[in-house]
């Protein structure tokens, strides 16, 4: 049975899937299922992140984008991208999660699937938008 940690590397393995090869998610998330061993909760889980994540995409984007330092969200490493992506939108609609677990699990996702400042970069976006959705 998937933690939540594994739950959101699903997740991202999901939009990543969808975002590289143009992908159907209802197609990808069945194969998701199939092929890992969720229980329910955790599928609602992953299908929320992956859902809303794509559902809010440019509302995300449009929120990251001013914190990116002489980057356009399009040159972002294709993980990075989904990952702020994914926690922007956890961050605004799942208030059930602590904001500093969502970060640390973005951050541990960067570290293990993206490069090696992907940690850094990702924590100071993140942590950043909390503090600009806060004020």
């Amino acid at each position: 049975m998937p933690t939540r940690r594994m739950a959101r590397e699903l997740a991202l393995q999901a939009l990543f899937s969808v975002e590289i090869g143009k992908r159907d998610p209802d197609e990808v998330l069945d194969e998701t299922f199939a092929h890992a061993g969720t229980n329910g909760a955790h599928r609602a889980f992953i299908k929320d992140l992956v859902y809303g994540t794509l559902e809010h995409a440019s509302e995300s984007d449009s929120l990251v984008s001013p914190l990116l330092e002489g980057w356009t969200i399009e040159r972002l490493p294709t993980i990075d991208r989904l990952l702020l992506r994914m926690g922007v939108f956890e961050l605004g609609h799942r208030p059930d999660t602590p904001r500093p677990v969502i970060i640390n699990e973005a951050v541990e996702l960067a570290k293990k699937f993206s490069t090696d400042d992907s940690g850094r970069f990702v924590n100071g976006v993140l942590s950043t938008a909390m503090n600009a959705e806060r004020s």
